[in-house]
């Protein structure tokens, strides 16, 4: 089962901001607002770039560098959805969190163990005798 059944891209729910800069770096944070119930609550994903990267990579780095963070936030929320057992709907205008009902679970391959051979040790040994 898909977890995310929104009318738009994942991403496009994503806010971005820039954040106080530090003197060795620059912040950013990506934030996902959804409702959870009648709450509205976010995940966030922190990312930052040092003035020393930021001056090789360039302005074409950085938006590389944004791709990248973007793609790892969309991974964090896929997993989270797996392993929380929910699921992402509606999304007018943000996307709603809903519990996966059981009819709905996936089905997971169960994997046979292979049966382990017992190891075979060489003959004891007397050292001092």
């Amino acid at each position: 089962m898909n977890n995310i059944d929104l009318p738009h891209a994942l991403e496009a729910y994503f806010a971005f901001a820039e954040i106080a800069s530090t003197r060795h770096s620059r912040r950013f944070t990506i934030t996902f607002p959804y409702f959870d119930g009648q709450r509205l609550d976010r995940l966030q994903w922190w990312w930052h770039v040092s003035l020393a990267q930021e001056r090789v990579v360039g302005e074409a780095g950085m938006e590389a560098l944004r791709q990248e963070a973007i793609e790892r936030f969309r991974q964090h929320i896929q997993r989270w959805l797996v392993n929380s057992r929910n699921r992402l709907f509606d999304g007018q205008p943000f996307p709603r969190l809903a519990s996966v009902a059981p009819a709905e679970e996936p089905v997971e391959d169960t994997l046979v163990a292979e049966p382990v051979a017992e190891p075979v040790w060489a003959e004891p040994k007397v050292v001092n005798g």
